[in-house]
């Protein structure tokens, strides 16, 4: 019979045989052999991005494109997570005049069904109460409870967070850096044995440390709810890159790392140009360890959906949905993702 080796040098199978006689004797010795540090193979380094120097706000862009798909697009095996699900939305939707009139955002909203919105930028019709519910009605349901932020003059653009559930409680949190918002939080009464605080928020344009000084006293703020409460904190936090300060402060309260929402095209990015991380959906970590893939029609998005009707595919699924509305006036595009609550 032929041989299926190939003729190989009597020198090179000699070293062949010595080196599998070494291999048996750290077997039979319970040892292994040693490999060179050079070939051992890179680990992933998770803190890479906080440890590394941040980029000054006119650097290139850290996240251009889309991320894949990991363990962490699943739920934490270790977790205890029910299986009522809970769909978070954050969108800085306002159009024309900076207010939400001309009915894009409502659309928006109302097309991706979410059971708690955090909105931004908040003003409809001639702001009065009657407007606000008219607002909801619209874009939520007549069901949905929520809460606005304070709205003293012309110049103010309040935080909201709307909720398919009720909400127990709610307040303003200052914010120490703009003086025409608040941070806006709801105590929502959502199914299983906790409450969740949702946190809508709207950090400064201005420069990276007055987000910083913003996120710190987010991470103050909620450090005085009760221990283990399930927080989700959205919106419209204007980073420009991932590894921006701000992010790395909100990471000993809030799960920042990704993978990231995606559009159907793969890009993770939020402003209308499509070219800056600036919209967030940010749990803590009990939440955070029951996320699950978002499902709309037949699309299924793992890490999350940065929903740009531009690019949204069938629209249909998203109905009342146009494909021009995630267009210019609107500035950002709105963020979902899905949990699982825990028990």
């Amino acid at each position: 019979m032929r041989s299926l080796c190939p003729s190989l040098p009597r020198t090179t199978l000699l070293a062949l045989a010595w080196a599998a006689m070494v291999s048996l004797a750290f077997a039979a010795c319970g040892g292994t052999p040693s490999v060179p540090k050079d070939a051992e193979a890179p680990r992933e380094d998770a803190s890479a991005d906080a440890q590394a120097p941040v980029p000054d706000e006119d650097a290139s862009l850290s996240d251009a494109g889309g991320d894949t798909t990991d363990d962490r697009t699943l739920p934490d095996a270790t977790a205890d997570c029910g299986t009522e699900r809970l769909r978070v939305v954050a969108g800085n939707l306002s159009g024309t005049g900076a207010t939400y009139d001309d009915g894009r955002g409502a659309r928006i909203f109302k097309g991706l069904s979410p059971d708690v919105a955090l909105v931004q930028e908040l003003r409809y019709g001639d702001d009065s109460a009657a407007a606000e519910r008219a607002f909801v009605d619209e874009a939520f349901g007549p069901t949905f409870a929520f809460v606005r932020g304070r709205l003293s003059n012309g110049s103010d653009i309040p935080n909201a967070v709307v909720s398919r559930f009720p909400i127990l409680a709610s307040g303003e949190w200052t914010d120490p850096e703009v003086g025409n918002r608040t941070f806006v939080w709801a105590q929502i009464d959502v199914p299983g044995p906790r409450d969740l605080y949702a946190v809508s928020v709207h950090l400064l344009t201005t420069n990276a440390t007055a987000r910083n000084l913003e996120a710190k006293a987010l991470v103050a703020e909620i450090a005085k709810l009760p221990p283990g409460s399930l927080v989700v904190l959205g919106g419209d936090l204007n980073t420009t890159i991932r590894n921006e300060t701000a992010l790395g402060t909100f990471a000993g309260t809030l799960a920042t790392d990704g993978p990231f929402p995606v559009d159907q095209a793969g890009n993770t990015n939020t402003n209308e140009p499509r070219s800056r991380p600036y919209d967030w959906v940010l749990a803590a970590p009990t939440l955070d360890a029951c996320r699950t893939p978002v499902t709309i029609g037949a699309q299924t998005f793992p890490s999350g959906l940065v929903f740009d009707s531009r690019v949204y595919t069938p629209l249909e699924d998203v109905t009342p949905v146009r494909m021009s509305d995630s267009a210019s006036p609107l500035q950002h595009m709105a963020i979902v993702r899905d949990f699982v609550l825990p028990r």
